[in-house]
């Protein structure tokens, strides 16, 4: 049995970096997004909209022609154009079968730079061809299709699965779930239980890779550094998300935009409750700033 610790409020509070009154857009961390398709534009709006309501300085969002569309209707401050990001989201909304040129150009382009990553969904089968940090967040009938595995198999054990997952891929696994079980190949192992049973919706995956995303992004020069930092950042999503949806069930069902406007108070409550206090400093994590 492999033994995973908890991740707790107070452990995530620790983790949420905080602006400091002379940063700008840039050194309170970019996130670049290739997400979303003309099939399942959706998942771009709610990625990027959880990725902003999480606390990164911007969104560069890099996708077809209908998503973009969305995307800026709902949030016209996402950046379209390409440019320096220090993390990226990857995969959500997509097909890999049906990937357009323009699409693999894209996500081939943003996993070659070497920079954290979370890779989900649709561009699980580019994982051989990543050279940085990546953390994956499959389900179980995602994580069965890249093992080659049953998927009923995998959730009669889902933290065996997601750590031998680990060990297999040489990637950081978010298995998500009520209770998601985070596993780095270098043999952390944590496991967050905040979400309600309602978080089982269509979307609530796409939020969670927004969150993690934005997450990234604002500590990208520790992950660089700290290799169980990547674990405990995944974690740390995972609790965001637990609570954001908890708070917006109220306990009964929720859309998964109700789940992103929850985001800033769950995160300012767990600063709060931090024994850190404020919590990190963006500027100190991110080490300076950059030109669009």
């Amino acid at each position: 049995m492999t033994s995973f610790s908890p991740w707790s409020a107070n452990d995530a509070g620790g983790l949420i970096a905080v602006p400091r009154p002379d940063d700008d857009k840039y050194s309170r961390g970019v996130l670049g997004i290739v997400t979303g398709s003309d099939a399942y534009p959706g998942a771009a709006v709610l990625g990027v909209e959880a990725a902003l309501r999480t606390g990164c300085g911007m969104v560069r969002y890099l996708g077809a022609a209908r998503p973009t569309e969305l995307v800026l209707q709902r949030r016209p401050e996402v950046v379209t154009a390409s440019g320096r990001v220090q993390a990226w989201l990857l995969g959500s909304g997509m097909d890999a079968t049906a990937r357009d040129p323009a699409t693999a150009a894209r996500l081939s382009d943003a996993i070659d730079q070497g920079l954290p990553t979370v890779v989900d969904a649709g561009a699980l089968d580019l994982l051989s061809s990543a050279t940085g940090p990546v953390v994956i967040t499959p389900h179980f009938r995602e994580l069965a299709r890249v093992l080659g595995e049953d998927a009923g198999d995998l959730a009669e054990n889902p933290g065996e699965a997601a750590a031998r997952a680990a060990g297999q891929l040489g990637v950081t696994v978010l298995l998500k779930g009520h209770r998601s079980y985070i596993a780095a190949p270098d043999g952390t192992r944590l496991v967050a239980s905040s979400a309600p049973a309602w978080t089982a919706t269509a979307g609530t995956g796409d939020a969670l890779g927004g969150i993690l995303g934005a997450i990234l992004a604002t500590h990208a020069s520790g992950v660089a550094s700290d290799g169980a930092l990547l674990a405990k950042l995944a974690a740390t999503a995972s609790v965001i998300h637990g609570l954001a949806a908890e708070r917006a069930s109220a306990g009964g069902p929720f859309v998964v935009l109700e789940l992103a406007e929850a985001i800033p108070a769950v995160i300012a409550g767990l600063l709060g409750a931090s024994p850190h206090g404020a919590g990190l400093h963006g500027a100190g994590l991110l080490g300076g700033r950059d030109s669009d």
